[in-house]
């Protein structure tokens, strides 16, 4: 296990030393949501006078957008990290050394998790500065939220990072658009129950649906929903195992037809 250990770490390292040499590669993580947050923040300065639901709840559009941004820099982070492999040609290298494929998946969720606090962290800080909200008021259930976000985010990115490494770099789009497709059944800015039945049922079935309904609770009703808390995990859970296996799926098939060494740009 010591062995393991050392090599996760070791994955994770080289990512860090990456950062440290280029840090226009971290840019992103907090351009993209920061733009983001200042649209949704002038946004919520123009409604709140106007939509009563809004003025109830002044950080609903912030704390949606922020929380949305978990899913999407999760997801992005964790496929980032394993396209920097294959762009440097390096994912050969590192699967003939000792490294198995599961502590590669261990390693880039690590890294994952890294870029997307280094992200979203600055930018809940801005919010708070420029238009005086903290997402940070959602208090304890703001940490299950980000745990259970993030576990679907990297569910994501494996299954995508998976057939990446099967297909090749043609299917790198996937990566980007996959999150994106599930938003509008997410409940982001709007209660599930505005969507068809038909909808509400796919939705219902994702952890982001029980998410933002608990979040829009907690903002308008003060009441946490812990039940709801607990079925979002349990679907985090399902979703994450679902896609390492996935993910393994893809390794085998990659190395049963001898693509592995072939990859990169």
């Amino acid at each position: 296990m010591s062995g393991s250990f050392q090599r996760i770490y070791a994955l994770v390292l080289r990512h860090i030393h990456l950062w440290r040499s280029s840090v226009m590669r971290l840019v992103d993580s907090i351009y993209w949501p920061a733009v983001q947050m200042v649209m949704w923040g002038f946004m919520t300065q123009y409604l709140l006078p106007q939509a009563s639901f809004v003025a109830q709840a002044a950080g609903v559009l912030l704390s949606g957008l922020l929380l949305w941004e978990v899913v999407v820099r999760g997801n992005l982070s964790l496929s980032i990290a394993f396209l920097e492999e294959m762009w440097s040609r390096n994912l050969g290298h590192l699967f003939v050394s000792p490294i198995r494929s599961w502590e590669m998946a261990t390693g880039i969720i690590v890294v994952a998790l890294l870029r997307t606090l280094l992200g979203l962290i600055p930018v809940s800080l801005m919010a708070w500065a420029f238009f005086g909200y903290s997402v940070y008021s959602l208090g304890l259930p703001l940490l299950a939220f980000f745990i259970i976000l993030q576990m679907f985010s990297w569910s994501i990115g494996l299954a995508m990072s998976g057939m990446i490494m099967r297909v090749g770099q043609s299917a790198e789009s996937f990566a980007w658009a996959a999150v994106f497709i599930l938003m509008p059944v997410s409940g982001v800015y709007y209660p599930v129950s505005v969507l068809p039945q038909w909808l509400q049922v796919i939705s219902w079935s994702m952890p982001p649906a029980y998410v933002f309904e608990g979040m829009r609770a907690i903002l308008a009703e003060k009441t946490v929903h812990w039940d709801m808390l607990a079925i979002a995990f349990g679907l985090s859970l399902v979703y994450l195992v679902a896609g390492f296996q996935i993910f393994q799926w893809f390794f085998r098939l990659s190395r049963r037809h001898g693509t592995l060494l072939g990859q990169g740009e």
